[in-house]
């Protein structure tokens, strides 16, 4: 229409700037220009009307099916809100572009003055929440150790994201930062992707197969006799079970007695324990473990993990393979990519000490950012198994003794139900392992670590027959040692806690220590040792079974505890000629209750003579010798006892 004004307005113009004599357009021919004039702005104003709606459908969104998208967790999807009119106000628009030339600004004033520009004013165009998922993305993968540590920590720490946010952080964040959310206490479980889909096998290919052609394509030659020894054993076990699935006859170790398949079956969850074992020792060998990646090891360990959750046994061994070959820093994205930080982080929630124990060490070795040191096989840290921001001021080192344990020998007195109903009715604060419940929250700033090694009565039930100067104090020495000090053993103060023969193998391990200019840290940062009945000058038990050796067949660690044995006679003089000089803190406990060892034998196994070290405080206690270093309850006279010693003489590095 005001094209239309116009057009009149001028046709007046030209009316009214002509000479005097007037000459005055026909109303018929404005009513002509008028009326094409009129049509084509009404035709284009119908027909822009038109194409803009149209346009309008073609660019709506449904919002309903992006809220829909969002809810999967492999898309990722930035957050709107459902509401259409939260994009209309004024505020909103305002903010919206403050914040734009804000950044402009800053963009600039960083060239200028040439620094670099803050990473909180960010490319991204989003909401709060959402600048900030991205804002920490970029930063766990910043240079800075600081901010890339503190990123982690913050991402950890939500709790209230929708599952399409804890989806984009899986499926964005680097190797580095997952392993650092796996660490992290607490951690919400939708931060990890599963392990990615298997390949599909034959059903009629049973999964001892694969294992047994594993551990064929393993160097068979120039091994360590007991790698040799537990493969030939997983080989032997495997391939009887597959002659038995195929209905064949089986000769016996090639002697020519055939056995029917009904005698020879075995379970196929046995045979799968045969071949774990068999490569756990592999994995001990860093060329092993490249085969083992190379040959596909890690996918094959997932399927059998994922089809044997039933068995806790089976799952132990796959995740101290992979504890294993996390040693090895080449083999660090292999596993990641297999999927094995999900399964960790999963099992580090486990109840079960012993399973988050294994799991923990396989992170510790992981995580380069936070751990220094490495944990080989056999070592595991108790306290702290998450990141902490508590710095550790000292180190707790527990060795057991025979047929004790990594866990199971420091754990709380088993509790008779009938004898004591008052302690069965707080049975809920039962502790597995009281280092890591009790002393972990009485002293946080500690490190507690505990060893594990093979110890057996007889030789009957050796897990590995040959050899037998594997399990002399001396051999256990120099290999525990090795490991100790990979594991950062010596570079803080250290206080050392053992029962039974595991005191006898802290003292020799002092005495090659203090002898090798390498292991000297860990002499001159000892600062007390707490002996839990260590048979100083020989133990009855080993009495008992060389007198009866037809019967027990006694083996070398038992040997090793003779009573007046000149080598412990050795050792304890060699361990006080330079304790006194360093003046150890001692404390000693011994039993006074004789042990019962199988249904018949009655024995008190380390007397009050024996446990007699020549220094420190001896302390004899109304216990056995497996109940020794097991407190009934935290404020038992054990524990307490034991507490106020670690903290006597750590009191300079425990502070208040």
């Amino acid at each position: 229409m005001s094209v239309a004004a116009y057009c009149i307005f001028c046709y007046r113009q030209i009316g009214t700037s002509g000479p005097a004599t007037k000459t005055h357009l026909p109303w018929n021919d404005i009513r002509k220009i008028a009326k094409v004039t009129g049509s084509l702005i009404l035709g284009g104003f119908v027909f822009i009307t038109y194409e803009v709606l149209s346009l309008k459908k073609l660019l709506q969104i449904d919002t309903q099916a992006i809220h829909q998208e969002k809810l999967k967790s492999y898309v990722y999807v930035r957050t709107t809100s459902l509401n259409p009119s939260d994009y209309q106000g004024i505020t909103y628009q305002a903010r919206k572009e403050i914040h734009k030339a804000v950044r402009k600004i800053l963009e600039t004033e960083a060239k200028i003055f040439r620094r670099p520009f803050n990473e909180q004013f960010s490319t991204f165009d989003g909401e709060d929440h959402e600048c900030a998922l991205w804002l920490l993305l970029k930063r766990s993968q910043s240079e800075d150790k600081e901010v890339r540590l503190q990123a982690v920590q913050d991402l950890a720490n939500n709790s209230h994201w929708h599952d399409y946010q804890y989806g984009t952080v899986a499926q964005t964040c680097d190797q580095r930062t997952a392993i650092g959310l796996a660490r992290s206490k607490d951690i919400d479980l939708r931060f990890f992707l599963r392990p990615p889909p298997l390949p599909k096998i034959k059903s009629d290919y049973p999964i001892e197969d694969e294992l047994r052609l594993l551990l064929v394509s393993l160097p068979q030659t120039g091994l360590d006799p007991c790698v040799q020894y537990f493969t030939s054993l997983a080989l032997r076990e495997s391939s009887q079970t597959l002659a038995a699935q195929r209905g064949g006859l089986w000769c016996f170790g090639g002697n020519g007695l055939p056995y029917c398949e009904t005698l020879s079956k075995i379970p196929s969850e046995t045979v799968e324990l045969f071949c774990l074992q068999a490569l756990v020792q592999h994995s001990k060998v860093s060329s092993h473990c490249d085969k083992i990646e190379a040959k596909g090891g890690l996918q094959l360990l997932q399927r059998i993990y994922q089809q044997r959750k039933d068995s806790a046994k089976i799952q132990r061994n796959i995740i101290r393979i992979i504890g294993n070959m996390a040693l090895d820093e080449r083999l660090h994205s292999s596993i990641v990519r297999a999927g094995w930080v999900s399964v960790l982080a999963e099992v580090m929630k486990s109840p079960h000490i012993i399973q988050s124990s294994h799991a923990s060490r396989a992170l510790a070795n992981l995580d380069r950012d936070t751990v220094k040191e490495k944990y080989p096989d056999g070592v595991y840290v108790l306290h702290p198994q998450y990141r902490s921001s508590q710095p550790i001021r000292a180190d707790i080192l527990f060795v057991h003794g025979l047929l004790g344990a990594a866990f199971k020998t420091w754990r709380q007195q088993d509790i008779d139900r009938h004898l004591d109903k008052k302690a069965s009715e707080g049975e809920e604060d039962y502790s597995q392992c009281w280092p890591k419940t009790w002393l972990a929250s009485d002293c946080p700033a500690l490190r507690i670590i505990s060893v594990e090694y093979d110890t057996h009565l007889s030789d009957w039930k050796a897990k590995c027959p040959v050899e037998a100067h594997r399990k002399s104090i001396a051999y256990r020495s120099n290999e525990l040692l090795d490991k100790l000090r990979a594991a950062g053993i010596g570079d803080r103060p250290l206080v050392w806690v053992s029962h039974s023969m595991g005191g006898l193998l802290v003292k020799k391990m002092l005495v090659d220590a203090s002898k090798n200019p390498e292991m000297d840290k860990i002499v001159n940062n000892t600062r007390g040792i707490v002996f839990y009945s260590v048979p100083h000058h020989g133990s009855q038990l080993a009495e008992y079974s060389i007198n009866a050796r037809y019967l027990l067949f006694p083996s070398v660690e038992v040997k090793e505890l003779s009573k007046d044995s000149p080598a412990l006679k050795e050792l304890n003089d060699d361990f006080l000629s330079f304790a006194k000089d360093k003046k150890f803190s001692v404390l000693s406990f011994a039993e006074t209750l004789p042990t019962h060892i199988g249904s018949m034998i009655k024995l008190h196994v380390v007397p009050l003579e024996s446990a007699k070290l020549g220094i420190g405080d001896l302390i004899p206690v109304d216990v056995n010798h497996l109940n020794i270093c097991k407190p009934k309850k935290k404020d038992a006279f054990l524990y307490q006892r034991t507490l106020k010693f670690i903290q006597d003489v750590l009191a300079q590095e425990l502070g208040d």
